[in-house]
């Protein structure tokens, strides 16, 4: 499974919209969107972010 492909999945289990997830995340909504597409990789910061907000490690999301 991909970086993107996670993101996804992470954000529907949650039962989430990109809309509340990046404002949760602070950043703009086609920024998330673009991280679901596999357009862009979030710097090391944002990963702490994502991670922090689906209560995950760095290493379970963006390196298993």
């Amino acid at each position: 499974m991909t970086i993107a492909e996670k993101l996804v999945e992470l954000r529907k289990k949650a039962g989430k919209t990109q809309e509340e997830v990046s404002k949760a995340l602070n950043i703009s909504q086609s920024r998330l969107g673009n991280y679901e597409a596999g357009i862009r990789i979030p710097r090391d910061e944002m990963k702490s972010k994502i991670a922090d907000y689906y209560g995950l490690t760095v290493q379970e999301i963006f390196f298993n």
